[in-house]
């Protein structure tokens, strides 16, 4: 079953990256490409990793870095 249709990643590819030692989302994302470009598969694919990892994946946020005025 394809999980993230943007990039072509199924869910046999998020279950293999996480049994592979994945251990985040962002992880996960620079492994497959999964959720980089629309963002409704991330949901799934969490759950995904959650099942392989026998707990929930750490979410990691990233935020834009803001330019400050001198």
């Amino acid at each position: 079953m394809y999980v993230c249709i943007c990039n072509g990643v199924t869910e046999r590819d998020i279950r293999d990256a996480a049994a592979a030692g994945c251990r985040s989302l962002t992880e996960l994302t620079m492994r497959t490409g999964y959720g980089a470009t629309c963002g409704s598969c991330i949901p799934t694919a969490a759950a995904l990793v959650g099942e392989v990892m026998q707990h929930p994946p750490v979410m990691v946020l990233e935020l834009p870095l803001v330019a400050h005025a001198a």
